[in-house]
C-alpha cells in the first residue's frame, strides 16, 4: 500500500501538481492504465480550486478538496457522469456568497455531480433559534444547504492498494467549526477498485466540541444526459412516498418518469422511505429511455433513512438535471425536521459514519440486472400520496 500527502496546512505541505501511474507506482492486477492526479485550477472564478482526479482504467472521478470534497464529475467507458450547470467551472468558495438572493447564495458554486449539503443544517433558508454565547436563545437565519460544499479540506492524501484487483482512493478533511456554536469535522474518503463500474464515498462526521451538537447531511447526487432525457425513469423499491408541495402533488401520478427539457418549468421534488435489501441498503437508479444507459447509487437505509427525488428539467441553458438525493433527514426548514425528530444529536467526541455506492451500467442486459433486482425489494403495497403529507412535508 502506498500513501501520499498532497495537502496539509498544519505541516505546511502543498502539491499544486502531482501523479502517479502504474510507471511510477505499483502495479494493479485490475488495470494497467490507472492513475491518480491532481491539479490546481487558475483563473476566473475557479481560481485556486483543487481537483484530484482517481482515474481506474475505465472509471474516472474528479473529487474537489477545496469545495467540501464533493465530486465535481466523471466519466465512464467514454460515457460522462454529471450535468451541464449554467455555472460552467467549480467555484472557489471565497467568491460565493451564501447569503445573497436571500440566502440562496450556494446556487452561485452548484455544477456537481454529487455536493453534501449540511453539516449543521441543509434545506430551504429559513429562521433557526439557538443559543447564543450567553445561553440565550436568539434567531438567527440559515442559508439554502448549508456550508460544508463551500468550505476547503484542510488535510488531503491519497492512496493505493494493490490487494486484490487493486483500489485508488483520496481522503480529505474538511472542519466546519466556529467559536460559540458548531464544531464539526468531515472526513470523506472516495474510492475506487481498478477497472470497476463504480465509486465509493465513505463519509465520517464528528463532533470536535465538548457540548452535543446537532447534524443534518444529505447528498445532492445531481445526473443530466445520457441518463436523464425524455422518457427517462426512476427505479426505486418504495415504502412510502409523497409530494413535497401542491405544484409538485400536480405530477405525482408520474413521478418517475421524465420530460424533456421545458423553457419554463418549476422545479418538483418528492419524499420517499425506501426498502431495503437483505444487507439493510436502499438502491436506486436513474436510467435513460431506452434502458441501456443507467447510475445506480446504494446506501445504508439505518444511516441514510431519507430521500429526496428533485426534479429540474428547464431548459438546457438554464441548468436540465435531476437529484438523486438520499440523507439523513428531508431539506425541509431544520424547525420542522428538529420537530419530527430527524434532526441527529451528536455527543462529544461522537462519530456518525455513511457510504454511498455509485454504479455505471453501460448495456442494456446491465441495466435491466439492476432494475430487477430493486424492483424484487418493492413492497407489495406502496404507499403512494397524491398529495403532500405532514409526516414529509410543513404544509
Amino acid at each position: 500500500m502506498s500513501s501520499f500527502v498532497l495537502t496539509d496546512v498544519n505541516s505546511d505541505l502543498f502539491h499544486e501538481e502531482w501523479m502517479l501511474d502504474q510507471a511510477s507506482g505499483p502495479k494493479l492486477a485490475g488495470s494497467s492504465e490507472w492513475s491518480i492526479s491532481k491539479r490546481t485550477l487558475r483563473g476566473g472564478l475557479s481560481d485556486g480550486v483543487d481537483v484530484v482526479t482517481l482515474d481506474n482504467g475505465e472509471l474516472s472521478i474528479s473529487v474537489l478538496p477545496t469545495r467540501g470534497m464533493g465530486l465535481w464529475c466523471g466519466e465512464y467507458r467514454g460515457i460522462p457522469i454529471g450535468w451541464e450547470s449554467p455555472v460552467a467551472r467549480p467555484v472557489n468558495p471565497q467568491f460565493v456568497n451564501l447569503q445573497e438572493r436571500s440566502g440562496l447564495g450556494w446556487l452561485n458554486g452548484f455544477n456537481e455531480l454529487l455536493c453534501r449539503c449540511g453539516l449543521s443544517y441543509n434545506g430551504p433558508p429559513g429562521t433557526d433559534r439557538v443559543l447564543n454565547n450567553n445561553g440565550d436563545p436568539i434567531e438567527t437565519e440559515l442559508t439554502l444547504h448549508g456550508k460544508i460544499a463551500n468550505l476547503p479540506a484542510h488535510h488531503v492524501e491519497v492512496e493505493v492498494s494493490s490487494v486484490g484487483a487493486g483500489t485508488l482512493s483520496v481522503t480529505g478533511s474538511v472542519d466546519e467549526t466556529m467559536m460559540f456554536g458548531p464544531a464539526l469535522q468531515l472526513t470523506s474518503t472516495v474510492s475506487t477498485e481498478a477497472g470497476s463500474n463504480a465509486v465509493t464515498i465513505h463519509d465520517r462526521v464528528t463532533n470536535l466540541g465538548a457540548q452535543p451538537t446537532e447534524l443534518e447531511l444529505l447528498y445532492h447526487t445531481n445526473i443530466g444526459r445520457p441518463f436523464l432525457e425524455e422518457g427517462s425513469r426512476l427505479v426505486a423499491a418504495i415504502v412510502e412516498s409523497a409530494p413535497r408541495d401542491a405544484h409538485s402533488a400536480a405530477a405525482a401520478d408520474r413521478l418517475d418518469v421524465y420530460s424533456g427539457p421545458v423553457t419554463v418549468f418549476t422545479e418538483e421534488a418528492f419524499f420517499f422511505e425506501l426498502a431495503a435489501d437483505a444487507s439493510g441498503r436502499s438502491n436506486v437508479m436513474l436510467r435513460n429511455a431506452a434502458g441501456d444507459r443507467g447510475l445506480s447509487l446504494s446506501f445504508p437505509k439505518q444511516q441514510l433513512p431519507c430521500f429526496t427525488l428533485w426534479k429540474n428539467t428547464q431548459a438546457e441553458a438554464d441548468g436540465f438535471v435531476t437529484g438523486l438525493e438520499p440523507g439523513t433527514n428531508y431539506p425541509n426548514l431544520k424547525t420542522f425536521e428538529r420537530d419530527r425528530g430527524r434532526v441527529i444529536q451528536l455527543q462529544p467526541g461522537e462519530s456518525y459514519q455513511t457510504s454511498i455506492e455509485m454504479r455505471i451500467h453501460d448495456s442494456a442486459d446491465a441495466v435491466t440486472q439492476v432494475e430487477e433486482q430493486i424492483q424484487s425489494q418493492q413492497s407489495p403495497e406502496p404507499q403512494q400520496h397524491a398529495v403532500p403529507i405532514t409526516r414529509f412535508s410543513q404544509l
